[in-house]
């Protein structure tokens, strides 16, 4: 299979950007990449939209190559490596998109960060709408495709039942309701997430994130967003893996809200029934 080439890419200069713009907010965006060689001209490109969109905002790009095994990490250093604007930081082994994920935020530089899709499944023009939610008592702003107002474009319907049951049944345990919690793109207060680093390392990690900012006495809310179906590649998911994870992850979440649900209860002094 041949790989399209990116050399053609329009790329502007964020560093420009940045440096035009000195008291500019500043995110950082984070892509945890995979076997993307394929999807690589797609996501350049989106990253070139969203610095127009965003501006006059500076972005920092973070991109990850969890221990891909195509030429994504050639990619990257060819098209990237050059600018100041962009780090690369790279698994040697492929560790799940949580691992690059939480290695992309300690990478970067701003307070809000920002964690998108490399397949553009979620446009990150979405970010726009999101980023005014991250307000100061939030800590991570989520995009939610189950959302009333979101929309899920092509996905198959087994694979959205799914998901969708698995955020049913967080729902059930967790004190932030939400739609949607299994999305990965999202918005992270990087102070809040710091200290949490998840212990699964795949999709069901990016859960557990949640779960951890949630058990802490965090903010979480969601913004509705579109998904769509990836145009290139193959989805990294292992069903039956991830499912087992989550049903795991659902027990310890629940038997946490239990026991901070006891502790907060008030106890009741002997005295008081006489």
């Amino acid at each position: 299979m041949s790989i399209p080439s990116v050399a053609s890419v329009p790329l502007r200069s964020f560093s420009a950007q940045a440096e035009t713009h000195t008291t500019a907010p500043r995110l950082s965006v984070v892509v945890p990449c995979y076997n993307e060689a394929e999807s690589m001209p797609q996501l350049l490109a989106a990253l070139a939209r969203l610095q127009v969109q965003l501006a006059p905002m500076s972005l920092e790009l973070v991109l990850v190559d969890d221990g891909s095994s195509d030429t994504t990490w050639k990619l990257l250093c060819d098209n990237l490596k050059s600018r100041k604007d962009v780090q690369l930081v790279r698994h040697e082994q492929n560790r799940g998109i949580a691992a690059a994920i939480d290695s992309g935020i300690r990478a970067a530089s701003s307070e809000v960060v920002a964690s998108i899709d490399a397949d553009c499944t979620y446009d990150p023009s979405q970010l726009a709408a999101m980023l005014p939610l991250m307000q100061d008592d939030v800590d991570l702003v989520v995009a939610s495709p189950y959302h009333p107002q979101g929309a899920v474009i092509g996905v198959p319907k087994w694979r959205l039942a799914i998901s969708q049951m698995a955020s049913r049944l967080y729902a059930l345990v967790l004190r932030n309701k939400l739609y949607t919690y299994t999305s990965c793109f999202r918005l992270y207060r990087r102070s809040a997430v710091l200290s949490l680093p998840p212990q699964q390392p795949g999709f069901v990690g990016v859960v557990e994130m949640l779960c951890q900012i949630d058990a802490r006495g965090g903010r979480v809310v969601e913004a509705p967003a579109i998904l769509t179906v990836r145009a290139f590649g193959q989805s990294k998911m292992k069903v039956v893996r991830a499912t087992l994870a989550h049903l795991q992850l659902l027990a310890q979440a629940s038997l946490q809200r239990l026991v901070s649900l006891f502790r907060r209860a008030p106890v009741k002094h002997p005295s008081a029934s006489r």
